[in-house]
């Protein structure tokens, strides 16, 4: 009897094991997939939304969703005659590691997915998205602690720490004086790698070597956009804005972390990128100015192709200045790489523009009369004439020279009106797509009274300085940025990469922007931007058979707490979208109905609410 009852103790404890075992199974299943993986369709996002509610994670915010009521009923699930109408009442939180999350610059997915990548020309650098099965189908928490950012113009030279806790740069650029961690907040005293002593002096001592009246860089509005390269924390940029001209920032995700993250922070035009493999996604001649300040940039390698990537960037005319070690140094590999870089810029038929100190100036020529006269066989060759200049999404630099076209030849330049009065001028350009002046100019003042629209809704939410970061996600000619002139603003416009490629007119008016194509996410850090201008851009990718739900999350991720989007759509995207509103931790802002008819459009505007994990506000307590 003992030993039976001793058999049946122990059937008993085994049955309890298995229960225990199988139990913890199923929570790794269901927890690992809610965070660590989902399908790219509404169906697989709303089971990852009961996954994580019945573990009992839970938003706590400013404001609660429904009096109190978010968590009871956040397992069930609205259900119609189609997707559209299954209805979440709650998007699952990405584990709080996944806070700076930039899902197509995963230096994590690259490791996973074991791509073999060539590091020594910087690839693992470049965009590799995830495929629809490893997809980070969640909402990226805040950090601990984090506080709507500090307002233009003081958060050029100051942000809070907590929003961005990283202050390895400030111990090892301490000397340089990039950045100083002092109490809460993070100062920015103007400094760089090569002008320890503020961008200020060191940008005006470069006009002044190229004799501008003024020592104004701008040059009496001739010189309007810039492309700094390796921009460290985008000092150099944030000085160029007084000037009226407006730098892309760029700079990788490397080993000096959240350089662009802090840029754009501090409410300075920036973008994640490198100077890798593929074309920059900017079009040919979009910048009168080119600046590297010890970019850490081998400059000379495959032929140059660096290099002549920055020559097709360049717009007739345009400068390069370069601030490094061999401009100046006479030890004897800098004064190797001195002859070498020289020798291959004069192939270029650039010229020294001005030379002192540590910095050189090249210009390059106004015109295609070097190039023809160049010896037969000289390297670099000329580009085919069959090569696009201007088509850059996923396409390969190649180590040519690309001429100006027949207008800008006898131009002997771009054409462009000085700054500001090239906003509205209809850009030489235009002519590429067979658009009139007509048409240019209806469109300016269709986006200036649509802005006006705007900003009446707005107002009751928004002061003088509420926005400074806006993204135009289907730009066209860059009109709704040309309607903010007046506004303490910056505009990204991005053109879709697959529609006309209308950023060279974007460009030509003195804006900046970038080509991207909205299957994929955008290559920024998240909670970088204020404001977000979706004009029929969920229809563009639904007519492509990409997900509405996923740029609803790339969208809320790209917010900062707070922060507002503009929807411009056909009714079922406003209706689709007003019923993700909750779920989002958005809310409806404008006055009337929630939407305004605009012919065949209706306007929706959105506000993110400030939320934080469990996690994280216990850490702010």
């Amino acid at each position: 009897m003992s030993r039976g009852r001793s058999d049946g103790s122990q059937k008993k404890r085994l049955v309890a094991s298995i229960c225990v075992v199988a139990t913890f199974l199923g929570f790794l299943y269901v927890y690992g997939g809610s965070i660590f993986g989902s399908q790219n369709s509404g169906s697989s996002t709303l089971e990852y939304g009961r996954s994580l509610k019945r573990l009992g994670s839970s938003y706590l915010g400013a404001e609660d969703d429904t009096d109190g009521k978010q968590d009871e009923s956040s397992s069930s699930f609205r259900q119609g005659d189609g997707e559209d109408n299954i209805v979440p009442k709650s998007f699952p939180v990405c584990d709080d590691r996944h806070s700076e999350l930039i899902p197509c610059l995963d230096r994590h997915l690259i490791y996973q997915m074991r791509m073999k990548l060539d590091l020594s020309v910087m690839e693992h650098y470049e965009r590799h998205c995830p495929p629809a099965e490893r997809r980070y189908n969640c909402l990226i928490p805040p950090p601990s602690g984090y506080k709507v950012p500090i307002k233009w113009p003081q958060s050029r030279d100051e942000v809070w720490k907590a929003n961005i806790p990283h202050t390895h740069l400030a111990h090892e650029k301490s000397d340089q004086n990039w950045m100083v961690v002092k109490g809460e907040k993070i100062v920015f005293p103007g400094g760089g790698t090569h002008f320890h002593y503020g961008a200020d002096k060191y940008i005006a001592s470069i006009a002044n070597m190229l004799n501008f009246s003024n020592n104004n860089l701008n040059n009496e509005g001739r010189l309007r956009t810039v492309l700094d390269v390796g921009c460290g924390v985008a000092s150099f940029g944030a000085y160029l804005l007084s000037s009226d001209i407006i730098a892309m920032s760029l700079a990788p995700n490397d080993v000096h972390q959240n350089q662009i993250q802090f840029a754009l922070e501090r409410g300075i035009p920036a973008y994640l990128g490198v100077l890798g493999t593929k074309r920059l996604p900017y079009p040919s001649r979009s910048f009168e100015f080119a600046h590297c300040s010890r970019c850490r940039i081998d400059w000379l390698q495959r032929d140059g192709l660096l290099l002549l990537e920055l020559d097709r960037l360049l717009r007739p005319g345009g400068y390069f200045a370069y601030s490094s070690p061999e401009a100046y140094a006479q030890d004897e590999e800098d004064l190797r790489i001195w002859k070498e870089m020289s020798d291959l810029v004069g192939r270029m038929c650039w010229k020294v523009a001005a030379k002192r100190n540590q910095t050189v100036v090249w210009q390059k020529p106004p015109t295609n009369d070097c190039y023809m006269e160049r010896e037969p066989g000289t390297r670099p060759p000329l580009c085919q004439s069959d090569d696009d200049p201007d088509a850059v999404w996923g396409v390969n630099m190649k180590a040519c020279i690309t001429p100006y076209s027949d207008h800008d030849n006898r131009a002997k330049g771009s054409g462009l009106a000085p700054w500001p009065a090239r906003l509205t001028s209809p850009p030489p350009r235009l002519a590429d797509f067979g658009y009139s002046n007509d048409m240019f100019e209806k469109d300016t003042e269709l986006w200036q009274r649509r802005v006006e629209k705007y900003w009446d809704l707005l107002s009751p939410k928004i002061t003088s300085n509420t926005l400074r970061n806006i993204m135009d996600m289907k730009a066209n000619m860059g009109s709704f940025a040309a309607a903010l002139r007046d506004k303490k603003v910056w505009v990204m416009n991005v053109v879709p990469q697959d529609g006309p490629n209308t950023l060279k007119l974007i460009y030509d008016r003195g804006l900046i922007g970038t080509t991207h194509d909205w299957c994929e996410a955008f290559s920024t850090y998240p909670r970088t931007y204020d404001l977000l201008h979706a004009w029929t851009v969920f229809s563009d990718i639904e007519n492509k058979g990409c997900s509405k739900e996923d740029l609803l999350i790339e969208m809320d991720r790209m917010l900062r707490p707070t922060g507002f989007a503009i929807i411009r759509d056909k009714q079922s995207v406003i209706d689709f979208i007003k019923n993700h509103l909750s779920a989002l931790h958005w809310e409806a802002i404008d006055s009337s109905s929630n939407s305004v008819q605009d012919g065949d459009e209706v306007v929706l505007i959105i506000q993110k609410k400030m939320w934080l994990t469990s996690e994280s506000f216990r850490d702010t307590e």
